[in-house]
């Protein structure tokens, strides 16, 4: 995974709450391979008439090369898959903005180099009400965890290590391996205090 620091893209509001993964990347999709990518499924249903034509009303059918989506309430909420998040970012969404998220949603989306910026209220429906009708150009800088549109800024909450695995692409391995000193100190001191509960090398 590529770290990053700053992103600059295009916003569309999808001012809808409680988008669940099911509606990210229905279930019937996700025997598909991912090496053959799962951007074309993205909301599918949402953005699909009865006669399975893409819907003019939807936001994300009347603009191309949005990389940013403001969201409502509760993005990311039911079940555990994370083809929710390779969907997105295979659609070649980098953030979502949205005053909460499902919990695996958020650690899968950081897993995946996707920031799931968690923004009060308030600055939500400012961003909505912005680039509600036609996208606008937003600003994402993870050193301070700040959002700019215009003249519009606001700072979203994110994790520290959560901030760390972005910015650096890593994993949680990579994470770990931050505290190599720490673990390694801790172990030494454990097989010197209690060296009856370590394995011995058979003789």
């Amino acid at each position: 995974m590529t770290g990053w620091s700053t992103h600059k893209g295009s916003a569309l509001a999808l001012a809808v709450d409680n988008i669940d993964t099911d509606q990210l990347i229905p279930a019937r999709f996700m025997s598909v391979p991912r090496s053959e990518g799962y951007g074309r499924y993205l909301l599918h249903d949402m953005r699909r008439d009865d006669d399975e034509q893409l819907s003019a009303e939807f936001p994300l059918n009347r603009h191309e090369g949005v990389s940013i989506l403001v969201a409502g309430h509760n993005f990311g909420s039911g079940s555990s898959r994370e083809a929710a998040v390779y969907a997105l970012v295979d659609a070649g969404i980098r953030a979502v903005i949205a005053t909460s998220f499902g919990d695996i949603f958020a650690t899968n989306a950081i897993n995946n180099g996707l920031l799931p910026a968690r923004v009060n209220a308030e600055k939500v429906t400012q961003l909505q009400q912005a680039v509600s009708d036609v996208p606008g150009e937003l600003s994402i800088d993870l050193t301070e965890n700040r959002l700019t549109l215009g003249e519009i800024t606001a700072t979203f909450e994110l994790d520290e290590g959560w901030r760390l695995k972005l910015i650096n692409g890593w994993d949680d391995i990579d994470l770990t391996q931050q505290h190599y000193h720490s673990i390694s100190a801790h172990r030494d001191k454990r097989t010197k205090t209690t060296p009856w509960a370590w394995p011995t090398k058979p003789d």
